[in-house]
């Protein structure tokens, strides 16, 4: 009962929506792209996703008004250095008190957002009204969503003047059932959908045929300016990257290295990059049982990336999954050949197998220990494949990637106003 009671009222919303779109269409002047605001989970944190955006909004600046709107502020700082020029605002500001409604309505679940969303114990019935509220509140522009939840609400909330992108940052595959059926409902109303990798977007491409986006297109990430130099590929260190979590595989790097400290105990491996408390804990106790305790490091985040690979001389990727590898171009950046598992989907679109980096086709653990070995045994192999690997990332400069976006907003500024769109669907 209560279930139909929410479904009625959300298509007696929707259906308002509708006759309040209709009313905006009819009086809206032609859309533009002069303003460019990015939608971010929170701005202040660490992680690729923060890193490519704000590379992206630093591109973007040149020519237009970019603002980075934050839907959560947990951190009183920048993690990473925030670009000139660039406006960033919050709608839920955790690092300040809030008022008794406001706290009411955050500790309240989200209605807009699928519980199979990544990001969806940070999200809360606060977020959806905050965020439905700023949508509602342009009135022309360009809004880009960086995640599934964002793109979703866009999808439904954003008013027919206001230009809509949607990013995938991760892969389709990885995304629940639940979700994936709200994405193939709801994608179709965007203006722009963009894939970091082919494969992701042939698989988007597979589920969308019937309600496409207005444009479906492959942009992948751009390196951004890194500090370091060069690596001399001299030291005997071993670098991964990536958050301490289950689909970065750290485990498996772990293991690998058994074999590798086995052959070489020379040589070490630092691993950069923080989880919680409880993840750190159980992979620093894989690490000790191991043996390895002086021959594995957990070092932490740290903003210097670019100097940190300017130190390594082989990085290994053991993912289970990757939406792109922004860490491997980084590496290929500083001249620091690859060794990754052959996962979905980016490695295999960025490292071209013996010529700047070595995929590893099997899944085990082994395998990718015997990929580094290689390398550590063979210096000719591993200089030649970090001087080609310095040419591999020259195709994802900022200037190249952001050429792409260029044209792409300028594809969409000749679109007309949007219709209103019956087929809306049904919020979570």
């Amino acid at each position: 009962m209560l279930a139909r009671a929410r479904q009625a009222f959300a298509r007696a919303a929707l259906g308002l929506l509708e006759l309040v779109n209709g009313r905006r269409a009819r009086r809206a002047p032609a859309r533009g792209t002069g303003t460019v605001r990015i939608l971010l989970l929170h701005a202040y944190g660490m992680g690729g996703t923060i890193r490519t955006v704000l590379n992206l909004a630093a591109y973007l600046s040149r020519e237009r008004e970019v603002e980075i709107v934050s839907l959560v502020r947990t951190a009183e700082e920048p993690f990473f250095e925030l670009p000139p020029g660039v406006k960033v605002s919050f709608l839920d500001d955790r690092t300040v008190p809030r008022g008794r409604i406001a706290e009411f309505l955050s500790r309240r679940p989200s209605r807009l957002v699928p519980e199979e969303e990544k990001a969806y114990l940070s999200m809360s019935l606060l977020t959806d009204l905050r965020l439905v509220r700023f949508l509602r509140s342009l009135r022309g522009g360009v809004v880009i969503g960086t995640r599934p939840g964002f793109n979703l609400i866009m999808s439904l909330f954003a008013p027919p003047e206001v230009l809509t992108i949607g990013q995938e940052h991760v892969t389709l595959e990885s995304h629940g059932p639940g979700l994936q059926a709200q994405i193939k409902r709801r994608y179709g109303r965007l203006d722009a959908f963009t894939t970091l990798t082919e494969a992701d977007l042939k698989q988007y491409a597979k589920m969308l045929r019937s309600h496409p986006p207005k444009r479906l297109l492959r942009v992948p990430n751009a390196i951004p300016d890194l500090g370091g130099d060069i690596s001399s590929l001299d030291e005997k260190v071993v670098t991964g990257i990536g958050r301490i979590v289950w689909a970065k595989g750290f485990d498996r790097l772990v293991n690998a290295w058994k074999t590798v400290a086995e052959a070489h105990p020379d040589w070490v491996l630092r691993i950069y990059g923080g989880g919680t408390p409880e993840r750190e804990e159980k992979l620093q106790t894989r690490i000790d049982k191991a043996g390895l305790s002086d021959k594995v490091f957990l070092m932490g985040s740290t903003p210097e990336i670019g100097a940190e690979l300017a130190k390594s001389s082989i990085y290994a990727v053991s993912s289970r999954y990757e939406g792109f590898g922004m860490t491997i171009l980084e590496a290929m950046s500083k001249g620091v050949p690859v060794v990754s598992f052959d996962c979905p989907h980016g490695p295999r679109e960025i490292i071209t197998h013996e010529h700047d980096g070595l995929l590893v086709r099997s899944k085990k653990a082994a395998a990718l220990g015997e990929g580094i070995r290689r390398l550590i045994e063979d210096e000719e192999l591993r200089r030649t494949l970090g001087a080609n690997a310095v040419g591999t990332a020259a195709n994802y400069d900022l200037d190249v990637i952001g050429a792409q976006w260029t044209a792409l907003l300028a594809d969409l500024d000749e679109s007309e106003p949007r219709s209103p769109d019956c087929s809306l669907g049904t919020p979570a």
